[in-house]
């Protein structure tokens, strides 16, 4: 049992999903879905109770985490969701329901080689350790840890040009400086680390030597470097992105998503580069009402990248994976933030990117109660004297970004986790699913059968699942099959038949009244001769809703 009190590396990663799977081998599978760029393998675990059926033939949900190196909390996040399944699972009537019924596909770590960097070194990567764009080192400053003490900081130094001050309230706390204001006292603030090809006068930043964004790799309005930083040289050019792309492309049952990220705590839905006004009205509804019961669950609220996480208000970010899952799939696909180490501190109504760039110093000042009230003050190293070899007289310090703003510290973890698992079961639980329901025989004598069935949506989504997937044709309409006993034939009937598809309970919303269709039902009649009885299978199959079957007796 894991009590998540720690971040996990890759290696152990591997070892809980195996552990996973041998405590619970009829619930829990793990399969290897890739490799890595060095290598590792990229673990997804199957959940389901395979005495149900097998995961291809039931609707299905899909969880990864830790695309970006640095963001460990997702995997421990996505291991939260396996952990509590397998343990509630019998105990629990909405956990065993969902997976009696339905599937999951975990993969806590779709960045090995990332993750395993970030939490063994202070070096920031963002996603893949693959030098990109650059195979050599540019001249500039790059981080390094130049004080030794395991840590890469900031580092701050006296310019008379620079564009920061010490605030008055707090010597830890670096402010911008006014647009007018002179006479005092500035700062030049740095990223800790050396300056390569330094001329003694003139600090340039050098591009990230590992500047790869896994997040900025999949299809959807892919760009290249120079118009998305972090692109890649193309489309799923990346093993790790092209591993989950050809998975999903090739479990067509999916119908629902979620990728775990830090932070800032909101549930981001797509699309990236287009307002809301250009989904179609009934996804869009369908993503609100998901995003809805998400807050009520996590407290996160929910908004579309476009209109509330755009990194510039005139840019828009390509290559992401929600906007590719449901654009090109049809997937009701979200980026969830965890953890909101701001909001913790009491700022709770804020842009979540604006603030960033612009927001008063009392919400500084309130971040650094809550550091020294909360944590200990662990969060934020004050600053010191260091004598930097080409700048002279620096003073190094400054947030432990990884382990605040960008992660939980581990005391915190769990209870960020677990409100994020409630969202999970309620999403996997929106899948649409397909039953066979009034299957009856009657016998009209000489040997000749009636035999009627209903083929039901039991799920809320529609068995297509989106209107986006129903427009680019992303999933077959539902089968049919009757399959006879020896020596029998059909009078009335096909064997073998399309019904469409069939609504759930979403895109049901009257401005007035509720008298609603019954149409997540189709009726199914057939007529049979078999003077010797026997049995009969009927089979109904919908890729994103699951397979249904029901045997009956003739005679």
């Amino acid at each position: 049992m894991l009590d998540f009190t720690r971040y996990l590396r890759p290696d152990e990663v591997e070892a809980a999903l195996q552990a996973f799977a041998a405590a619970h081998p009829t619930l829990c599978t793990i399969s290897a879905i890739g490799q890595s760029h060095e290598g590792r393998s990229i673990w997804c675990a199957t959940l389901t109770n395979q005495a149900t059926g097998p995961d291809r033939e039931k609707p299905a949900f899909w969880l990864d985490a830790n695309i970006h190196a640095t963001e460990v909390t997702g995997c421990m996040g996505a291991l939260h969701v396996i952990q509590s399944l397998l343990g509630r699972y019998g105990n629990d009537p909405r956990v065993t329901q969902l997976l009696n019924e339905r599937a999951l596909y975990i993969v806590p770590c779709l960045n090995p080689d990332g993750m395993e960097q970030a939490l063994t070194s202070p070096i920031y990567v963002r996603s893949g350790t693959r030098r990109y764009p650059y195979a050599d080192e540019r001249d500039g400053l790059y981080p390094a840890d130049i004080d030794g003490d395991g840590q890469i900081l900031d580092m701050r130094i006296a310019d008379p040009d620079g564009g920061w001050k010490i605030s008055e309230h707090d010597p830890r706390l670096m402010r911008r400086r006014a647009p007018d204001e002179v006479g005092g006292r500035y700062y030049r603030v740095y990223t800790e680390g050396l300056i390569r090809g330094y001329d003694g006068t003139q600090v340039k930043i050098a591009p990230p030597a590992q500047g790869l964004d896994f997040n900025r790799n999949f299809p959807y309005i892919w760009a290249p470097e120079g118009e998305q930083h972090g692109a890649g040289p193309f489309p799923t050019s990346e093993p790790e992105v092209r591993a989950a792309v050809a998975f999903l492309v090739d479990h067509p049952n999916v119908s629902c998503a979620i990728a775990y990220h830090t932070f800032s705590g909101v549930l981001l839905r797509p699309y990236s580069d287009k307002p809301d006004d250009q989904l179609p009205i009934e996804d869009l509804w369908t993503f609100k009402e998901i995003g809805e019961r998400g807050k009520a669950l996590t407290g996160y609220p929910h908004v579309s990248v476009y209109h509330g996480f755009r990194y510039h208000p005139r840019q828009v970010m390509s290559g992401a994976f929600d906007d590719w899952a449901y654009h090109q799939l049809g997937i009701f696909a979200w980026t969830v933030e965890l953890w909101d180490m701001v909001g913790a501190a009491g700022i709770k109504e804020r842009d979540f990117i604006e603030w960033f760039r612009n927001h008063p110093e009392e919400d500084d000042l309130k971040l650094l109660r809550w550091n020294d009230e909360q944590i200990g003050g662990r969060g934020f190293v004050p600053w010191r004297p260091f004598t930097h070899p080409q700048l002279g007289e620096v003073e190094i310090g400054g947030w432990i970004e990884r382990r605040t703003f960008g992660n939980p510290p581990e005391e915190l973890l769990e209870a960020t986790l677990a409100p994020n698992t409630e969202f999970v079961i309620a999403h996997a639980l929106m899948t649409p699913r397909l039953e066979l329901r009034q299957a009856t025989v009657d016998a009209l004598g000489a040997g000749l059968f009636r035999v009627r069935a209903t083929v039901a949506n039991s799920g809320y989504l529609p068995t297509y699942g989106s209107k986006r997937a129903e427009a680019v044709q992303a999933v077959r309409p539902i089968e049919v099959e009757l399959k006879l006993a020896a020596g029998a034939e059909l009078v009335t009937g096909e064997l073998r038949q399309t019904i469409g598809q069939l609504e759930g309970r979403a895109n049901k919303r009257a401005l007035w009244g509720a008298d609603y269709p019954t149409d997540n039902l189709h009726r199914m009649e057939w007529s049979i001769r078999a003077p010797d009885g026997g049995t009969i299978l009927i089979t109904a199959a919908g890729q994103r809703a699951g397979t249904a079957r029901v045997e009956l007796q003739l005679g």
